[in-house]
């Protein structure tokens, strides 16, 4: 034994900041390899931005019996509002990335799906686990381009959901010795942890040279990744950044036989 980490001499991409991202960077160090936290992606806020601020108001006051969380990004929005969630009220998370940012930000998760991690996957799951009579009063906080599958499907099983786009996602140009970095094959792996972060490796980092391996998070973020033209050569076996970095920690030993 040499005292070797997995990841040693690796210098990997985390395009996400915050929370997730910073704790996703320190378990990067954990396996050896030089994280690069350069988020990609921000909100900002819309139009609705007056319905966010009643919304979460009432969301403080108990007012609803269960908030869903579909994207670590969401997480964000309450962290910048400074989000009160009441004890009564219960939290479902849409996937394990959106339950850690959810941990990570100082909230409890009380649901998660544990197939499929997506809107439709929480929906299926959502009677069975919850045992929740109806009507519930759901708060469902969404981005503004986000499909609003979870929200009609909870109204057809008979709930009062009062649906909010609490965000926009916008790109966040990364540094010019980044983007050289990466172009010169300086970088051996960029995680990929949504469609949007897709959109803006492959804008702002494409085409990704060869050498640097494109990591996703999960077979849906794979698929995104892929129509927004993007190569994919990783995808992690659990949507979560553990399963995520397990992934390049296979990658590194493969590339060592």
């Amino acid at each position: 034994m040499n005292g070797r980490k997995p990841l040693s001499g690796w210098r990997v991409l985390v395009p996400r900041g915050g929370p997730w991202g910073h704790g996703v960077a320190a378990d990067l160090r954990v396996q050896g390899a030089s994280p690069i936290v350069a988020p990609m992606i921000n909100f900002a806020s819309t139009a609705d931005a007056p319905a966010l601020d009643q919304a979460l108001a009432r969301l403080a006051d108990g007012g609803f019996d269960w908030m869903s969380v579909t994207s670590a990004t969401t997480v964000d929005v309450l962290s910048s509002h400074r989000a009160r969630v009441p004890a009564r009220t219960r939290i479902a998370a849409v996937g394990e990335t959106t339950s850690a940012a959810l941990v990570a930000a100082g909230y409890r998760v009380d649901f998660v799906p544990t197939g499929d991690n997506s809107a439709s996957g929480l929906l299926r799951e959502w009677t069975d686990v919850t045992q929740a009579s109806t009507p519930q009063r759901i708060l469902a906080l969404r981005s503004d381009i986000a499909k609003p599958v979870l929200t009609d499907g909870l109204r057809a099983l008979g709930h009062e959901v009062e649906s909010v786009v609490a965000y926009r996602t916008v790109g966040v140009p990364v540094d010019e010795a980044i983007r050289n970095d990466v172009s010169e094959g300086r970088v051996d792996a960029i995680l990929v942890t949504s469609g949007s972060v897709a959109e803006q490796v492959q804008l702002q980092l494409g085409p990704v040279p060869e050498g640097t391996l494109v990591a996703c998070i999960g077979p849906r973020t794979a698929t995104d990744a892929r129509a927004a033209g993007l190569r994919v050569d990783l995808v992690a076996a659990e949507r979560s950044a553990e399963s995520l970095i397990t992934s390049l920690v296979e990658a590194a030993a493969e590339r060592q036989r």
